[in-house]
């Protein structure tokens, strides 16, 4: 009784397959979302440096120059 019982029990040759399918697709899966958080991660480090940059006025730059006693031109 014991041999019928585990028997069943056991996977068959297609569950087994579905499984090895299904472990596949998740790994293929976590992939995908790993690259994506990746290029996420990139894009914002260049969004925030972007937006961390200051844009130097040239009117203030040469203001700037003038006040140090030098010419910028």
């Amino acid at each position: 009784m014991t041999a019928a019982t585990l028997h069943i029990a056991a996977p068959t040759f297609v569950e087994r397959a579905g499984l090895r399918i299904a472990d596949a697709i998740t790994a293929r899966v976590r992939e995908r979302m790993e690259r994506r958080a990746e290029r996420r991660a990139l894009a914002l480090d260049l969004l925030r440096e972007q937006q961390a940059r200051k844009t130097v006025d040239p009117f203030v730059l040469e203001h700037a120059l003038q006040m140090l006693g030098s010419r910028s031109r």
